[in-house]
């Protein structure tokens, strides 16, 4: 018997699908267009572009097995948590800082909600967190390094 009612998990392990998660980071993309931060948006993009060419082999690799089907395989790491995590984050980092434990709570939602499921073992959901914040990581780092030096030169006075 679910310990939770089965469309609020259901509802919570949707957050990570592509139909939900996507709009988010899209608005906010636009919203950063909007406001001169075209590179920020585009690096926010080429994140999200780049779980699934990390998820997918990732996955065909482990061939782990589901918690519900055991003969299904590819469930290692989670997909949704991991499209969960970049969306909204990017997204938090794109529109204002004080979104971030907004995204925070989403990404552990939709983690929760996919165990709770029986979509994924536990370990899926904190290894896609892992590679989720790998992923960010590089992605700022890669994003700071382009930036030009904005060093304020000031003149000697006398």
């Amino acid at each position: 018997m679910d310990t939770v009612p089965r469309g609020l998990s259901e509802t919570a392990s949707d957050l990570g699908n592509l139909t939900v998660a996507l709009p988010v980071l899209a608005a906010a993309m636009a919203y950063a267009i909007r406001h001169g931060r075209r590179t920020e948006a585009l690096f926010a993009g080429l994140t999200m572009a780049a779980v699934p060419l990390l998820v997918v082999p990732l996955k065909e690799w482990t061939a782990r097995p589901g918690p519900l089907e055991p003969w299904a395989h590819g469930y290692y790491p989670s997909g949704h948590t991991a499209t969960a995590l970049i969306a909204y984050f990017s997204a938090a980092f794109l529109v204002s800082r004080r979104l971030v434990p907004v995204a925070a709570v989403l990404t552990a939602v939709t983690g929760t909600g996919l165990v709770l499921r029986g979509y994924h073992w536990p370990l899926d959901v904190l290894a896609s967190c892992c590679l989720g914040v790998l992923i960010l990581f590089v992605s700022a780092r890669l994003r700071l390094s382009r930036q030009p030096a904005t060093g304020s030169t000031r003149r000697s006075s006398g």
